[in-house]
């Protein structure tokens, strides 16, 4: 990028001004040390890009949307300078003229390169992380014009790059990375392929000491990015980020040094940004008034814009649920410290071990990390290692439970580890939360949709169960029921709220009485025509299909199938001798339950008509719009039910 090719744009609309922008060439080999003039244009194109990303982000946090500015504004200073070096490069022959993060989340800093390359023109930025507008939470090659790579579960992009440095032998590759991706197991493989290659790949690694659950250098002590790296054979170079002597120093003398090699900048996170410098906060898009404080001594119009967005707000109101909603992720951690209230803390710490990793505010855990501190772990980014610490706890068939929780999307993590749990005999509980595709701005490589992998194990191996509870009270009725079982037991909820599920009387499904049943389906409506099967967020939408066409007079049951994996033997046999059956899920059509239940009727000798509905495409983006682009809507659920019927 050697000059600023920004397209023409209305500047009401975006009153930043991009062409204030000045690339400058530059050369790590002869211009080692920058001049006045040289620093001064770096400086200002540093502070400008930042403005914009606070400005663009801060948009995902008024609609509603989130989305991450502080690692994006963090690592602007080493984006500029590279920017410089590929700029010097006017032959191509020395740089990939690709800046990859391992750190997907930070994909505004993707979306303005490519606003700097002329693919997008400025004003598309203020649709950041809306639905339809090809600027999700995670980069995804193909889908966004200038988007050069996919990127989004840590840990998964260095190794990449490896394999891109082997492709372009010769050249140096680039790669910005993050304290909390170097947490993650692939990194630690990585550094040592780079090491013992010799590959010409250069991380620019901002250590700034904050995750989305707190400080490394609290859950994580004895935790050194700089000294991890230096062991596996890979230079390293700490840098203050903030001092741009220091930085561009550093920089030269990492991209000088012949193989790997990893620049550390320290700093606070979002550095000047006044309410959430160095706060965990900072990971999250920015809010709109410190957005706004930020950027009115340079930018006053940008106020009005961020003011006039309003969130997107969920109108559904579907027949047979609550109008109320509630956080069925979060639920699962008051499900699991109302079954500790009722022992010692002593005796909890003795039999029980909860570990996070780094999401404790996002499934639940915050709330058995305050309420019961004597079973919590805090743990860093390291998924596999984590759930095997918990399984191994529960291990031998031994009194205890260990507990585990992460999203959905990384349960695909975790597949070989919980092999050898399951051979160890192993009882643990694990929570995946941000199941499903609902409310998944973060998009497809976020998507947890896979869940049935989890379901691997020998029909004559230790106890495997899937559980999806359909509302917050299902969820506390399934803890109550399956916390001390033996065996390795998945709990799965969505991102988005849910409504709690409701009899034909009007009263709670699950309300008071009730007592969850391990491999029991429910009829939540009985009928004789047919049959739907849905369970965890596509219950509620079923439900209201069902009573649409019951009003119609067609006689339509509905069946919860909260434990995923195991046949009811008398449901499957009521249900599979009516007219049809139609599975509904919000997980993966190719491998979800779908595409198990057709099979599981034919074994029986039951040849109902049937059809089945799940996640079929890649995302769109936003929140709730997930769900209809899916064709998972009740409108939709309702056509394919009558479909079935002709």
């Amino acid at each position: 990028m050697s000059v600023n090719k920004v397209q023409d744009w209305d500047f009401e609309k975006f009153p930043i001004d991009l062409k204030k922008y000045k690339p400058i060439p530059l050369d790590p080999v002869k211009d080692k040390k920058l001049s006045a003039e040289q620093k001064e244009t770096l400086l200002a194109n540093i502070s400008l890009l930042r403005d914009v990303i606070v400005f663009f982000t801060a948009t995902g946090s008024a609609r509603g949307a989130a989305g991450h500015t502080g690692g994006a504004f963090d690592t602007v200073p080493e984006v500029v300078i590279l920017l410089s070096f590929i700029a010097g490069d006017k032959d191509g022959s020395k740089f990939v003229d690709i800046l990859f993060d391992e750190a997907g989340h930070r994909v505004a800093t993707q979306y303005l390169l490519a606003v700097l390359d002329g693919h997008l023109p400025p004003e598309h930025l203020l649709h950041y992380r809306e639905a339809n507008s090809k600027l999700p939470g995670h980069p995804e090659l193909g889908l966004t014009p200038g988007v050069k790579f996919s990127s989004g579960r840590l840990g998964h992009m260095w190794p990449l790059v490896n394999g891109v440095a082997m492709g372009n032998k010769g050249k140096t590759v680039f790669c910005l990375g993050s304290d909390g991706s170097q947490q993650e197991g692939d990194d630690a493989e990585a550094a040592r392929l780079a090491a013992a290659q010799g590959l010409n790949v250069k991380l620019f690694i901002d250590d700034n000491d904050v995750t989305i659950a707190g400080h490394p250098s609290q859950y994580l002590k004895h935790y050194s990015v700089a000294e991890t790296l230096s062991g596996h054979g890979i230079k390293a170079v700490e840098a203050n980020g903030e001092d741009i002597d220091s930085l561009y120093a550093a920089i030269c003398e990492v991209v000088n040094t012949p193989g790997p090699a990893a620049v550390v900048s320290k700093r606070v996170m979002a550095p000047g940004i006044k309410g959430i410098e160095g706060s965990p906060h900072a990971h999250d898009a920015v809010k709109v008034e410190p957005a706004i404080a930020f950027l009115d001594p340079r930018h006053p119009k940008c106020a009005a814009i961020l003011r006039a967005i309003k969130p997107t707000e969920a109108t559904e109101l579907l027949a047979g649920s609550t109008k109320e909603r509630g956080a069925v992720r979060v639920q699962f951690g008051e499900a699991v410290s109302t079954v500790l209230d009722k022992t010692s803390k002593e005796q909890n710490a003795a039999k029980v071990m909860v570990i996070d990793t780094d999401l404790e505010g996002s499934t639940g855990l915050n709330v058995i990390h305050k309420k019961h501190p004597e079973v919590f772990v805090s743990s860093g980014i390291m998924e596999r290692g984590n759930f095997s610490a918990a399984a191994g706890f529960g291990a031998f068939k031994a009194d205890r439970q260990g507990v585990f929780s992460t999203f959905s999307a990384f349960s695909e993590m975790i597949i070989s580890e919980l092999t050898m749990a399951r051979l160890n005999f192993a009882n643990v509980l694990t929570h995946f939360s941000h199941s499903g595709v609902d409310e998944m701005a973060d998009n497809t490589c976020h998507f947890g949709i896979n869940q049935f992998f989890l379901d691997n194990g020998l029909e004559d191996g230790y106890e495997t169960k899937l559980y999806f509870p359909a509302d917050c009270a299902q969820m506390d009725a399934i803890i109550d029921r399956v916390f001390y079982d033996q065996g390795i037991r998945f709990v799965f909820s969505t991102r988005a709220k849910v409504p709690w599920i409701l009899k034909e009387d009007g009263s709670k499904f699950y309300g008071e009485g009730y007592v969850f049943q391990p491999s029991k389906d429910e009829y939540i409506r009985k009928g004789t025509k047919g049959y739907i099967v849905a369970y965890g967020d596509m219950l509620y939408r079923s439900l209201d299909a069902v009573e649409r066409l019951r009003k119609e007079g067609v006689d339509v049951g509905l069946i919860n199938k909260s434990t995923l994996n195991v046949v009811d033997e008398q449901v499957i046999k009521d249900i599979g001798s009516t007219g049809f059956v139609l599975v509904v899920e919000s997980l993966n059509q190719r491998t979800g339950l779908g595409s198990k239940f057709g099979t599981w009727l034919l074994e029986r000798d039951l040849h109902p008509r049937y059809g089945y509905m799940g996640t079929n495409k890649e995302g769109c983006g936003g929140l709730g719009e997930q769900i209809p682009y899916q064709g998972l809507d009740p409108g939709s659920i309702l056509v394919k039910a009558k479909q079935l019927m002709k």
